[in-house]
């Protein structure tokens, strides 16, 4: 009798140690995972997200930042973009370009005088 419940405890013991491993390791197949889903191919989430926003001043149509005036709004990829402020409040924002710095300078710049 004292064999059996020994026995019985044993098994119990590294019944829970192997499904503490399972658990940290994902074994088990209890919790399956669900891929991903695509983004709507609509601008509801967009849409959403702009009339949630609150702002005093300017909001950017395009990154949502409130700023002073709209030639203050920053570019939606700064580590990829250089931006630009133009005449009459405006800003671009424009691929870095090219392999020396201030590349895509020099194109806004040529493209400023009619020349690109």
């Amino acid at each position: 009798m004292r064999f059996l419940i020994v026995l019985f405890a044993l098994a119990g013991s590294v019944s829970a140690q192997f499904g503490f491993f399972d658990q940290m390791f994902g074994g088990g197949g209890q919790q399956q995972q669900q891929a991903p889903q695509n983004v709507p191919s609509d601008s509801t989430m967009y849409r959403a997200n702009y009339e949630r926003s609150h702002c005093d001043n300017y909001l950017c149509p395009d990154t949502l930042a409130c700023v002073h005036f709209p030639h203050h709004c920053p570019c939606a990829w700064p580590s990829h973009e250089d931006k630009f402020e133009l005449g009459e409040g405006h800003r671009i924002c424009v691929s870095k370009g090219g392999f020396k710095a201030g590349e895509a300078a020099r194109k806004v710049e040529l493209a400023r005088k009619g020349l690109l």
